[in-house]
């Protein structure tokens, strides 16, 4: 087995894979003969020689415009947005709903991150972080999937992307808590692939174990790949989802409670625009926001990175003194089950983007692990929003933070997206619901709402009498029922 793995590896110049073939055991030589046998070391080959290629985005820049836009209801910026068909908040909530009671529409959570930047040795998903309950991110999403599936009268299959590193403990965690009320039919689970990370000096593949490749996963556009792929049945998950009507798939990401997942307005403005791609995004604070520029250039969608945009194109300002290139990316869309068949297809969709890292490997003189001081590694990864220009009609969908985001991206006590800054912003989300709803709420009090029990502040009128006063920490919770 060694000398074949080793003709093929040396006319891609990664014969040191093998440095130490002989001192692994059976099983550990017969897992790198796995690993090999699944790297295509022409691409990777490919990918090192261009990786100082200039960024498409360079050149798109200056011809960079705002996007096709609408607001969502709870939006308060005045600054208008500029849309190819006018459609109301009514047709949107109407038509958004038609298609959710007819069962065409499922979800896509991407959960493949594991919480290494909070102290927490687990998947993100299972992170704490309910105000009150100490609910889980998994939790919260859950609950809102099997509201909505039994507020519109059909299941809505939810899909889990996971990661190599976060797969076997995703899948025990969430049998062992029953998809919070999910039918275990309804929840497919896929991982996502991987890709190998190479020296920044010479592109050769870097070694993590004597035994094994350093390998990542290959970005949240490799759920494109995932849920495309076909198992030993012959079908994909995307296959087994369009067997049973779907037509539209909500994504979002699991670091974001405050999501509204398949809301029916959203639904909307994507349907009755016509778009095959709809993205929601926020209004940057400033040019310099650090967030993906989503732009209309000639016609099509793009997103340009904050660090690919030049500070003169993103300080331009329209007369009314609001920025040209307001549109920030939060990492929330809704896919055509169509297109993503269709671009699943096509290699070039999804191009792989270059990270240099710092990335641990085993030296191959001394066979010592080596943790590098400053970077040494290239990464390469897809975004999931480079399928824009590929999509019909796109279209963003502008939302305000208070009410759609809080990612939890940083360590506990850091000043912004961390533990205590996604409770607060929960807790004061659910505080405005019940003020809306005319209970009362002393100042401090912290607030939490599962999805369950309410998922508007009109939902919580229906359900709180007016005058009611919350003045200790409050879970307001209905006992999960199984989607008959």
């Amino acid at each position: 087995m060694k000398n074949k793995l080793f003709e093929h590896l040396t006319q891609y110049g990664q014969e040191h894979l093998l440095t130490f073939w002989e001192s692994l055991s059976d099983l550990e030589q017969q897992e790198l003969a796995t690993q090999i046998e699944f790297v295509d070391f022409a691409q990777v080959a490919d990918l090192y020689e261009h990786r100082d290629d200039p960024a498409e985005s360079l050149t798109l820049a200056d011809r960079a415009t705002d996007p096709p836009a609408y607001k969502f209801s709870t939006v308060t910026d005045p600054t208008p947005c500029k849309s190819r068909k006018p459609v109301s908040f009514q047709e949107a909530v109407s038509a958004g709903q038609e298609v959710l009671h007819q069962g065409k529409v499922g979800a896509i959570l991407v959960a493949g991150g594991q919480g290494t930047r909070l102290g927490f040795p687990h998947p993100k998903g299972m992170y704490p972080v309910g105000p009150v309950s100490e609910a889980t991110l998994f939790q919260i999403h859950f609950e809102k999937v099997l509201a909505n599936s039994l507020r519109y009268g059909y299941p809505i299959p939810f899909c889990i992307m996971t990661s190599p590193a976060t797969h076997n403990e995703t899948v025990d965690f969430l049998e062992q808590k029953n998809y919070f009320g999910l039918k275990k039919e309804d929840v497919f689970i896929f991982c996502q692939g991987t890709m190998p990370a190479v020296s920044l000096e010479n592109g050769r593949i870097l070694l993590d174990s004597k035994g094994g490749m350093a390998l990542s996963p290959d970005g949240h556009g490799g759920m494109l790949a995932a849920i495309t792929r076909k198992k030993t049945d012959g079908s994909s998950v995307l296959d087994r989802l369009r067997q049973r009507g779907i037509e539209y798939l909500f994504y979002n990401q699991v670091d974001n409670p405050l999501v509204r997942i398949c809301s029916p307005e959203f639904l909307g403005y994507h349907l009755l625009s016509g778009s095959e791609l709809t993205s929601q995004v926020i209004r940057k604070r400033f040019p310099t926001d650090k967030v993906g520029n989503i732009v209309e250039v000639d016609g099509r969608l793009y997103v340009i990175e904050y660090s690919d945009l030049p500070e003169e194109v993103a300080r331009r300002t329209n007369q009314d003194g609001s920025l040209k290139i307001w549109a920030g990316s939060i990492a929330v869309h809704l896919f055509n089950a169509d297109l993503l068949d269709r671009t699943s297809k096509i290699a070039a969709s999804l191009p792989f983007h270059i990270a240099r890292k710092k990335v641990p490997f085993i030296d191959l003189a001394t066979g010592e692990r080596i943790k590098p001081e400053k970077e040494n590694a290239i990464k390469f990864e897809r975004f999931i929003f480079d399928l824009l220009p590929s999509a019909k009609n796109a279209v963003v969908v502008e939302v305000d933070p208070p009410n759609h985001y809080a990612p939890l991206k940083n360590a506990p006590g850091s000043p912004s997206d961390s533990p205590e800054t996604v409770k607060r912003d929960l807790s004061e989300m659910y505080t405005d619901w019940l003020r809306k709803a005319e209970a009362v709420v002393d100042e401090a009090t912290p607030i939490e709402i599962s999805p369950l029990f309410a998922d508007s502040p009109e939902s919580v009128g229906q359900k709180i009498a007016k005058g009611t006063r919350f003045e200790a920490p409050t879970y307001l919770f209905c006992s999960p029922p199984h989607f008959n």
